[in-house]
């Protein structure tokens, strides 16, 4: 695919290319002076960020929480184990011990790779961006997490094979907005960032290093998972790999400038607000006369998808909440089978009483991986999806907006054509000449308007062919890893209840 950036946006930094050259580039001329002190973000932070399922990469790249009951990371699709021994999950419980700014460095960057490099880019080359470590930097509103974003990848663009830089949620959201803005028109599928969630940023920035709770501590492993899954899906596009502002994101030894823009509240945020409110009015006001059946069945298929998948989702949410509760009601029974097993003073009976006891907690901890599994995979695809389809559906009305601006074109040139027909009826010859002008000007812009029509729907379906077949594998993954996990959870509570049944016939 060819790159749409334009290669002279990086200059005055120097930078150390190849054998030993040295040319003058830069980042961005925002990126010269850095400050040390955070800011709050000021913007409300996204909803629950999702675990580690990556959807787009290679099934090496899927990871889950601790104790989800998936396969490890690059292990053949065996059924995986889950502990049977309550056990708290290592990964829900970041570090959040606050930490100062990273110091400003000085960095090189390679030079951006050519068209032809983007075009000879073979199956064999790989990425991978593991977003770990959160850690909460300052105190009060005023705080904010960072995150440690760490690539490895074996592609010859990039400068190193192996590196991490520390990267804050708003300038993940701050990378999205510049891809869409350079990318999107050219009928690129740009894939969404996390959203931000009112509670989620409230409840982390009041709570204390020491006070923070499970609630607190899965909000962070969810979005921590979910910026994980935006920064493989985009890694995994040739053409946003290599755009300069995503390299410098994953490149760049030092803090980024502040993305103020992301903030719901900024003057920036409110004109946002009115450009989608205008967005969504256009879309429901207008009505393009599609010439290509493609596009028509495409777009009716995108809508179909869109629908169904919502309905399939609130149907694995209300199967993780029974889950859950079921989990629940177990650990409750268990319980309460061990205050009477404590009080019983038959031996044998009170012995069998507290091996259920016992039975009866493993029950509830695969229970709960269970209903990990269920939200992890299950829920959390289709919600991905949801968003995808969102994003398709923008790159799809960008080409609606290209044909309005042709169809204008068109009205205007014989608008001008008329004007320029009376014109000459009229003898005026003064007019003639500014009239030809004129309609020499909508002809070329006509022309360019058609020209970027096509382009743009060329490009929307090649975009569209390479979805489709990333979408197929995420979903059969998806099934084939959750049949896995439900497979292994029922073989355990076999087990466990085989393993009780001498007990109760013991009892004398």
């Amino acid at each position: 695919q060819k790159l749409d950036s334009d290669p002279t946006s990086l200059h005055d930094a120097p930078t150390f290319l190849g054998d030993g050259d040295t040319t003058e580039i830069s980042l961005d001329d925002t990126a010269q002076e850095v400050s040390l002190e955070e800011e709050p973000d000021g913007v409300l932070f996204d909803s629950a960020s999702t675990p580690k399922l990556q959807l787009n990469q290679d099934p090496t790249e899927h990871s889950l929480p601790a104790s989800s009951i998936l396969p490890p990371v690059g292990a053949p699709l065996t059924p995986p184990v889950v502990p049977v021994t309550p056990t708290t999950t290592p990964n829900l419980t970041p570090s959040i011990t606050p930490a100062a700014p990273t110091p400003v460095t000085p960095v090189t960057v390679s030079s951006r790779p050519s068209s032809d490099q983007l075009e000879s880019e073979s199956g064999d080359d790989m990425i991978q961006i593991t977003v770990s470590d959160p850690q909460k930097i300052g105190e009060g509103m005023s705080s904010y997490m960072a995150y440690k974003v760490t690539t490895k990848t074996n592609i010859s663009y990039f400068r190193k094979k192996n590196w991490s830089v520390m990267r804050r949620f708003s300038d993940f959201l701050g990378l999205h907005r510049k891809l869409v803005e350079k990318h999107l028109h050219s009928g690129r599928i740009i894939p969404p960032a996390p959203e931000k969630s009112a509670i989620g940023t409230t409840k982390i920035k009041l709570s204390s290093d020491k006070t923070t709770d499970s609630a607190s501590a899965d909000f962070i492993e969810k979005r921590r998972a979910s910026l994980e899954r935006y920064m493989n899906r985009t890694s995994a596009h040739p053409t946003l790999r290599a755009d300069p502002d995503f390299r410098e994101f994953i490149e760049l030894d030092a803090e980024l400038p502040r993305a103020t823009q992301t903030s719901a509240l900024s003057s920036a945020g409110v004109l946002r607000l009115f450009n989608r409110v205008g967005e969504t009015v256009n879309k429901m006001t207008f009505k393009m006369d599609e010439s290509d059946q493609w596009f028509e069945e495409k777009t009716q298929q995108i809508e179909s998808l869109d629908s169904q998948l919502r309905k399939l989702n609130a149907a694995m949410d209300g199967l993780v909440a029974y889950r859950r509760e079921l989990a629940t009601s177990t650990a409750a029974f268990a319980k309460s089978a061990a205050v009477l097993s404590s009080v019983e003073e038959h031996s044998s009976l009170s012995r069998a009483l507290h091996q259920l006891a016992e039975s009866t907690e493993r029950t509830h901890t695969i229970h709960h991986a269970q209903a990990d599994a269920d939200f992890y995979l299950l829920s959390e695809t289709t919600k991905d999806y949801i968003h995808l389809i969102g994003a398709v559906k923008d790159v799809f009305h960008e080409r609606v907006k290209l044909f309005q601006t042709w169809q204008h074109a068109q009205a205007m040139l014989a608008k001008k054509r008329e004007a320029k027909a009376k014109a000459e009826l009229a003898g005026r010859m003064d007019k003639v000449q500014q009239a030809q002008e004129e309609v020499a000007e909508w002809e070329g812009k006509v022309e360019r308007s058609q020209e970027e029509f096509e382009r743009i729907s060329r490009a929307i379906k090649k975009e569209m062919e390479q979805f489709e077949v990333v979408r197929v594998k995420d979903f059969k993954d998806m099934i084939i890893k959750y049949l896995e996990a439900l497979m292994t959870s029922q073989q355990q509570i076999t087990k466990v209840w085989e393993t009780f049944i001498p007990e109760a016939k013991a009892i004398s």
